[in-house]
């Protein structure tokens, strides 16, 4: 079995192994941005099906809206599962108490308290969705293309809640990630210093135009205001 290449070749494996969560974190960066797209795409859109009560008058608009937009959600809480847990760990151990207390990600740590519950509850949907299906090729073999669409729908509706929590506390986990994976290791760049390169390349050419202020990647946005239906 080929082994991992290590981040620095002069350092032994264990210096080096406690530093491999920082690669999951640009995944779980991107997938916080996914749900919250899905979110705002969904939000652009909702009212249209609706009166002005707020309740639906095109049931069935709103409903395929909410299927697409749990759809679209829950493909970003699967990358939550896959590398969340282990981004979590990494930050918590790379983290001392005073960062808790005080510094750049000190409120972005406290607001992940509360993910570890999230990541669980949305792990045992997934577990009870593979369940379901293994019951369904073991009792009735080839019924798993007529229900499966179905169970997809349930799975991904009961999922969106923790979708919505994911596109809060995701992001604050992402930026905390990002920060002390970069003070652990300083020769990996984080993501903010990459944003000032490639600042510095854009306008290198345009002496003349006044100095704009450094694009800020997704995952370092502060979360918007939550709304969801």
């Amino acid at each position: 079995m080929p082994e991992s290449p290590a981040p620095h070749e002069d350092q032994p494996a264990s210096a080096t192994d406690h530093l491999a969560w920082r690669q999951h974190v640009p995944a779980l960066a991107s997938a916080a941005t996914g749900i919250r797209q899905a979110s705002d795409a969904w939000d652009a859109i909702s009212d249209s099906f609706c009166g002005t009560d707020d309740w639906p008058t095109d049931e069935k608009g709103y409903a395929d809206g909410k299927v697409e937009r749990d759809a679209e959600a829950w493909k970003h809480v699967e990358v939550f599962l896959a590398h969340g847990p282990e981004v979590l760990a990494g930050v918590r151990a790379a983290a001392s108490g005073a960062d808790y207390v005080e510094g750049p990600v000190s409120e972005d740590l406290r607001r992940i308290r509360g993910i570890d519950t999230t990541l669980e509850r949305a792990g045992q949907i997934h577990n009870e969705w593979d369940q379901v299906m293994a019951l369904m090729d073991a009792s009735q073999p080839g019924s798993r293309a007529m229900y499966a669409s179905r169970a997809e729908e349930i799975r991904n509706s009961e999922g969106w809640h923790y979708a919505d929590e994911l596109s809060f506390h995701g992001p604050a986990l992402a930026r905390a990630g990002d920060y002390l994976a970069s003070r652990v290791d300083p020769d990996q760049p984080s993501q903010a210093d990459r944003a000032h390169v490639a600042l510095a390349r854009s306008t290198s050419g345009n002496r003349g135009a006044p100095s704009a202020s450094p694009p800020v990647p997704p995952a370092t946005n502060p979360a918007a205001p939550r709304r969801s239906r």
